[in-house]
């Protein structure tokens, strides 16, 4: 019984003191002492520490805890581990003796005292000697070894700084801290520092005195957002009263052994609650609510790195510039995150300017990458900023960059500044401002793509530098390159030599010293990145569709009655393709006929692909709302006439439109009987349907996403799960995720919708999108157990980034598509080029070095000379066009004597003007020297200008 009772306090003081524990635990020093904690339940404390942050771990740790089981002497276990582990202040929080629970006063001597190390945090910093006062510290017994080997790594890898903040952030989590940390102090020769802090201990007036000893070296941190300064003390000590008078509630709440929630318990939340952060980036102001505590606290003392994310960001810190090639899901962002703030601290510490650009080829990814990665880490340290075509900027894209240290931006927006930077009249930027360049889905880095444009900038300024560099004289800076990829594919090769040629071309189009993947550590990133089971559901296409057989019918009097005999077959994207060719013609040469029928030939095609892929009913819908609009448009109406639209109106029809329209409502009846019978329903829909139904119900909390080719389907697949009960009871609840772009005919989603939806998806009001392509790359979307491909089989990197998405725990990634539509097959195909994309990016690690770098260089030669000579073929299109661009000038003195649309070819050879006052412009001398004289020059005869100039 007494056990019991031992037990149940154990639980009570957890759930009291929890924002306290959250923030006085390390957790793997604790977890190393557990061995009684279940292999599962450490490996998620393990995984959330990694991933969201000391806090999060401790936050997983206590709820493994309380959830048991609990054996004999387990509570002696935790408090020891505690202990061991370097957490004493949290062992007195969590001991059911009550003997060591810290009084109100302590508390509040407590807080107060993290609060004046908060004050002059960036004194600390800047003047504490790491190593020293560590060492120190270890020797009067307020560390651990463990304490000391973090610590000392950090100050090894990361500078003395940032050691500095991993002390702090540790000695506060230990009892009785402050007076042996003065000492220590003292002890290594920080007499200034120790006075500053023991001077701030008596009252406001002295915490201000402490704050005028700073020196100028203080100014850095105290421009940074969120610093204290004095001014905000009075409002702390308010803070501090609050605390010891809720701790007075609470401790006679407990000697009543009455229930206290989480809520009303808000000790923790004013000093020790994100301590971790605060003591790690910045003294930000404390706040009583946990909610906004921890909104309001900085992650980045968790930016750690997990080995196999270290593994192949090592030669990006050490300067090189590289592609990182990780899975969906592995962190890549984070990896980019740590190295942008290696960067930036290693400029800062050289006194050198440091300057970051990420570049991502889509807008969503601009804010995604600005509030999820980016800002949490870096905004106390560095001012970090998002710019997109949708932003609303008053100021110039250069005065930003001048302002802020990180600059998250769509590729177009940097490209159109360097263009701008070219042209005198312009302010523009130069990719020598910055210091690193960090390319998202950097795949793309090929042909004309804006990041190759950037690029290719890029190499001009290197090939440059390499003259100068002979010349002895100064040469252009030139950033860092990082390059993040999840899959760099294969280019539509077919061998492994065209495969290897394809990834050295990224690498050289990246200027790239190697590309690195997970060697080492693989077994780690597998446990990260779960590999989702993979099936294919067939459907049977042999079944009769009388449906589509009307439409074809229709489509053969359609292309009888204009003459027009394709060669491909109803209903593919290449009839798609022709037809359209066949509308440009006849629009170009005036034929109406032609035009106009091609024109409902696509929209009768577009029929047969909706009937393909969803109901008989959506397709009938799409032809019948296209032929009420084209009727509206080409008849009148009277006021009388009813909405039966059987027969037109007074007709506005000529004998083209008169057919086209009379033979849909010959056939219109007949399609709408068809489309009531169940019995000709499409039997992908019925295998899509039976999968969901599977997929759904395996699991608690399902979710899942739907890949399909077009908008138009993707909202009509959203419309039959709606219309179908059966889903509604499994606890399907669907939405549709489609792309802003206007390149449709259906309507777009804004940023704000597409934002909206997927932040219902990651909350769980929506548990299974419906998405084109945008969903498949880039875009935050949480894990899934369950991606199905309807239909959808395009490249590599796009069975890559979708597959990449069922990564929860025991996830599916099913391709369901029809027999015979060449799915199943150009899926295998995908799967055979993904194994010959790994390993050709063996075979080029595995390349000498001295080989590797002259392919590279090569290609990218080869890449420079390929945009000269595509420039030219524009030019000379562009000069064919519009020939008054070209202009003739006199070779001596530059005089303009004709244009382009002056010169005429007689006999495929002869160029001559015919501009009436050219021969004009020569000198009498010259003309009497024409007949007898002809000296050639290049094209033509050699003259004399007006002031005597040969041309």
């Amino acid at each position: 019984m007494a056990d019991s009772t031992r037990d149940e306090l154990f639980l009570y003081l957890i759930s009291c003191f929890r924002p306290r524990l959250k923030q006085c635990i390390q957790v793997q020093p604790v977890l190393d002492r557990l061995p009684s904690l279940s292999a599962e339940d450490r490996e998620r404390v393990r995984a959330a520490a990694l991933q969201r942050g000391q806090a999060a771990g401790a936050e997983e740790l206590l709820r493994a805890v309380e959830r048991g089981p609990r054996g004999c002497g387990w509570i002696r276990e935790f408090l020891q581990a505690l202990e061991h582990g370097g957490c004493s202040l949290a062992a007195c929080y969590a001991n059911p003796s009550l003997s060591q629970l810290p009084s109100p006063a302590e508390e509040a001597e407590h807080d107060l005292c993290v609060h004046l190390v908060q004050l002059l945090h960036g004194t600390l910093v800047d003047r504490m000697r790491t190593v020293q006062v560590a060492e120190k510290c270890l020797e009067m017994g307020i560390f651990q070894d463990e304490d000391m080997d973090r610590i000392q790594t950090v100050a090894d890898n990361r500078g003395n700084r940032d050691g500095v903040r991993e002390l702090l952030s540790r000695i506060v989590q230990k009892k009785d801290w402050f007076s042996s940390f003065l000492i220590a102090l003292r002890e290594t020769q920080h007499e200034d520092l120790a006075d500053d802090l023991s001077g701030n201990t008596g009252g406001t007036e002295n915490k201000q005195n402490g704050m005028e000893k700073s020196t100028n070296e203080e100014a850095e941190v105290t421009s940074q957002p969120g610093y204290i300064t004095a001014d905000n003390l009075k409002q702390e000590e308010n803070v501090d009263d609050s605390f010891s008078s809720e701790n007075s509630v609470l401790e006679t709440s407990i000697e009543k052994n009455s229930v206290v929630s989480e809520s009303d318990v808000s000790i923790g939340d004013g000093s020790v609650s994100n301590l971790n952060e605060n003591l790690g980036q910045s003294c930000t102001t404390s706040d009583s609510d946990e909610d906004e505590g921890e909104r309001r606290a900085s992650p980045e003392p968790d930016l750690t790195l997990r080995e196999y994310q270290m593994e192949v960001a090592k030669p990006a810190l050490n300067g090189e510039n590289i592609i990182i090639c990780l899975p969906t899901g592995s962190g890549k962002t984070r990896v980019a995150v740590y190295i942008t703030k290696d960067h930036l601290d290693k400029k800062r510490r050289a006194s050198e300017p440091g300057k970051v650009i990420v570049l991502v080829n889509k807008v969503p990814l601009v804010e995604q990458h600005l509030q999820t990665e980016f800002s949490p880490f870096l905004k106390h340290w560095y001012k970090v900023i998002g710019l997109s075509g949708d932003s609303q900027l008053k100021i110039s894209f250069p005065e930003v960059v001048r302002r802020n240290d990180v600059i998250i931006s769509t590729a177009q927006i940097l490209e159109n500044s360097l263009l701008n930077a070219s042209k005198e009249d312009e302010e523009g930027v130069h990719l020598s401002d910055f210091s690193l360049i960090i390319i998202d889905e950097c795949h793309h880095t090929q042909k004309e793509g804006v990041y190759n444009n950037i690029m290719r900038r890029y190499l001009k300024e290197k090939m440059k530098n390499r003259k100068l560099a002979k010349e002895n004289k100064p040469q252009i800076p030139q950033p860092q390159i990082l390059g993040l990829t999840a899959s760099p594919g294969v280019g539509g090769a077919t061998s492994y030599s065209k495969a290897e040629e394809h990834i050295l071309k990224i690498c050289a189009n990246l200027d790239a010293c190697r590309i690195m993947t997970v060697v080492e550590h693989v077994s780690q990133l597998k446990n990260q990145v779960k590999e989702p089971s993979k099936k294919t559901v067939i459907a049977d296409d042999k079944k009769k569709d009388p449906f589509k057989e009307r439409i074809t019918e229709i489509m053969t009097e359609i292309q009888n009655y204009c003459q027009l005999h394709p060669k491909s077959e109803f209903g593919t994207q290449t009839y798609e393709q022709w037809v359209i060719r066949e509308e440009r013609r006849a629009a170009k040469e005036e034929k109406r006929r032609e035009r106009v029928c091609a024109e409902h030939l696509k929209k009768y095609n577009d029929a047969l692909q909706i009937n393909d892929t969803i109901r008989m009913v959506d397709a009938y819908n799409h032809l019948n709302n296209f032929y009420k609009e084209e009727k509206s448009k080409k008849t009148v109406r009277s006021d009388d006439d009813d909405d039966d639209d059987d027969e037109p109106a007074v007709s506005k029809q000529d004998e083209t439109d008169e057919f086209l329209i009379g033979l849909f409502h010959a056939k219109k009846n007949q399609l709408k009987e068809l489309t009531r019978q169940p019995e000709n329903e499409n039997e992908k829909l019925i295998k899509l349907r039976n999968t969901l139904m599977e997929e759904f119900t395996k699991t608690e909390e399902p979710r899942g996403i739907i890949f399909t080719k077009t908008r138009l389907s993707a909202f009509a697949l959203f419309q039959w799960i709606k219309d179908n009960p059966k889903f509604e009871e499994v606890g399907i609840k669907a939405h549709y995720l489609i792309g802003s772009g206007h390149n449709s005919e259906m309507k777009p989603m804004t940023q704000n919708e597409q934002r909206e939806v997927i932040d219902k998806f990651r909350r769980g009001n929506v548990n299974l999108l419906i998405a084109t392509t945008v969903a498949e790359e880039g875009l935050d979307i949480k894990e899934c157990n369950i991606v199905i491909r309807y239909g959808l089989v395009t490249n590599e990197i796009a069975m890559l980034q979708a597959r990449g998405r069922a990564r929860a725990d025991e996830s599916t990634y099913a391709l369901v598509a029809s027999s015979g539509s060449g799915a199943v097959e150009r899926e295998d195909v995908n799967i055979f080029r993904e194994k010959m994309m790994y390993k050709a990016i063996q075979r080029v690690q595995k390349m000498p070095q001295e080989e590797y770098l002259n392919k590279i260089q090569s290609y990218q030669l080869q890449s420079i000379v390929e945009k000269q000579m595509k420039a030219k073929r524009d030019q000379r299109k562009t000069y064919k066009k519009n020939p008054s661009l070209i202009k003739f000038l006199c070779k001596t003195c530059y005089k303009p004597v004709c244009s382009g649309e002056d010169i005429q070819v007689i006999e495929d050879m002869h160029h001559v003007s015919v501009r009436k006052d050219f021969h004009s412009m020569a000198s009498e001398k010259a003309k009497l020297d024409l007949s007898p004289i002809k000296t050639r020059t290049c094209c033509s005869y050699s003259k004399m200008c007006e002031g005597g100039c040969s041309f």
